[in-house]
């Protein structure tokens, strides 16, 4: 039997903990808001908030239903397209479909995409709104990307995100956190991707590194479940910005 080199067991273990602090280190947020709904800046210094936090990407999606879709979404793709070039941080156009009922959700998710969102978010069942029962399952029918703050999570709703390959989200937001670790067993024991987002609206509710941690953590998330979930969420935005 040959003998294991030392120095080649320390020169892997270095790697490895160098690719484990990369993934946790790696910085995206899937569902923000700017002034075109209720958030508080510009696209432009939205942008320029999340590259100095060190972020790879940020989305932009603000609160729509069918009465202003064909307004924030070209305005948000012109914006990505035009700071996209002077920012190391990524500014993919998205919506937030928000209270929209669960029969339209499939036509607005289609007509979101035409018009050139790169990420579409249903807005779930939170537990601190009356969202319409049935919005969950409609969105994940409706292939959307990230269900959002999706409340008490059914595990037929888990399943068909894992079917269709959809984002369940973990939120910095409060009052839709409560249910964070209802929504980290369930998913988890399903097999689904996951997401962590701030839905920030100012500029204090961007997460950081520590904080983005603390809220996958906090929830139930293990460390490696959640090397996993930044990993995740970086293949989509190569994805979908390629």
């Amino acid at each position: 039997m040959v003998e294991s080199d030392p120095l080649i067991l320390c020169l892997c273990d270095s790697v490895n903990n160098i690719n484990q602090t990369n993934l946790t280190n790696i910085m995206i947020d899937l569902h923000t808001h700017s002034f075109f709904s209720d958030g508080a800046l510009v696209p432009a210094e939205h942008l320029r908030r999340v590259e100095v936090l060190g972020y790879e990407a940020v989305a932009l999606t603000d609160h729509a239903d069918s009465s202003n879709l064909d307004f924030i979404i070209p305005r948000i793709v012109q914006a990505a397209a035009d700071l996209n070039r002077y920012s190391k941080a990524l500014l993919l156009p998205g919506i937030e479909l928000t209270h929209v009922p669960p029969e339209q959700m499939a036509e607005l998710t289609a007509r979101s995409r035409e018009l050139g969102a790169q990420v579409v978010v249903a807005h779930g069942e939170t537990p601190v709104e009356p969202v319409k029962p049935g919005t969950n399952m409609a969105a994940l029918e409706a292939g959307v990307d990230v269900l959002a703050h999706p409340g008490f999570l059914t595990v037929e709703e888990a399943d068909l995100a894992v079917k269709n390959d959809i984002f369940i989200e973990i939120t910095g937001r409060k009052g839709h956190s409560l249910t964070n670790g209802h929504v980290v067993r369930v998913a988890v024991s399903a097999g689904a991707k996951l997401a962590v987002n701030a839905d920030a609206h100012i500029p204090s509710d961007f997460l950081t590194k520590e904080m983005a941690e603390i809220v996958a953590l906090g929830a139930g998330l293990s460390l490696e479940r959640y090397q996993q979930l930044r990993a995740d969420m970086s293949a989509f935005v190569r994805r979908v910005s390629s």
